[in-house]
């Protein structure tokens, strides 16, 4: 049996992160790919969990030996998902997100054409602006920085299958577990998880 693979981006700010984590916790049998990153991890992150922290130096022998999936550049650091952190997820039939941005979401959906690509975007600019700010974790050039990458990152909306607005919180996770709940009722899925079922009516 196998799990959807389901790639999520979103410009910095956007409500990603968040929105992953409170999907994981109410959704059974969906979990994260941790990636790989040369980024310091934040207050509160831990290695193996929310990233694997690396060095440049680790990364680029990983990028050497074809260890990533994809990988890509982001701001001064990098990001990579490692090959072997999707076989296991997608065989035992767990649905695996990707959250990764829109290079590496362009490398997933050529690689693998039956994966689900999903974007969240903020209810305005003005508005990613104020939780950029709110996190406290960057100063103003670096917000302002965020806010022109934002801009080129939605540039790329119209590459993904769905788009979230990630204007009410809660609203915005029920139709993302609405798309999880549709994606687990297709048919090539279904009749592998009742194939006995098929059979019989097949034969009745």
């Amino acid at each position: 049996m196998s799990g959807s693979l389901i790639v999520i981006s979103a410009p910095s700010g956007a409500g990603k992160s968040s929105l992953v984590k409170a999907l994981i916790e109410s959704t059974p049998n969906v979990e994260v790919a941790v990636s790989h990153t040369t980024r310091k991890p934040r207050p509160g992150e831990q290695d193996g969990v929310h990233y694997h922290f690396v060095d440049k130096e680790r990364f680029a022998q990983m990028v050497a030996e074809d260890a990533f999936v994809e990988h890509a550049q982001v701001f001064d650091n990098f990001y990579g998902t490692a090959k072997s952190s999707l076989d296991g997820p997608l065989s035992q039939g767990r649905d695996l997100i990707l959250e990764i941005d829109w290079q590496g979401a362009r490398q997933i959906c050529q690689l693998f054409p039956d994966c689900v690509s999903l974007f969240i975007a903020p209810p305005g600019l003005e508005a990613l602006r104020q939780r950029l700010t709110a996190r406290g974790q960057d100063d103003a050039e670096v917000i302002e920085r965020r806010m022109r990458d934002a801009r080129a990152e939605l540039s790329h909306v119209h590459e993904f299958d769905y788009l979230v607005i990630n204007d009410d919180f809660n609203d915005a996770l029920t139709e993302i577990r609405s798309l999880v709940r549709a994606l687990r009722l297709r048919r090539q899925l279904q009749v592998q998880r009742h194939a006995d079922l098929m059979n019989n009516l097949l034969r009745a």
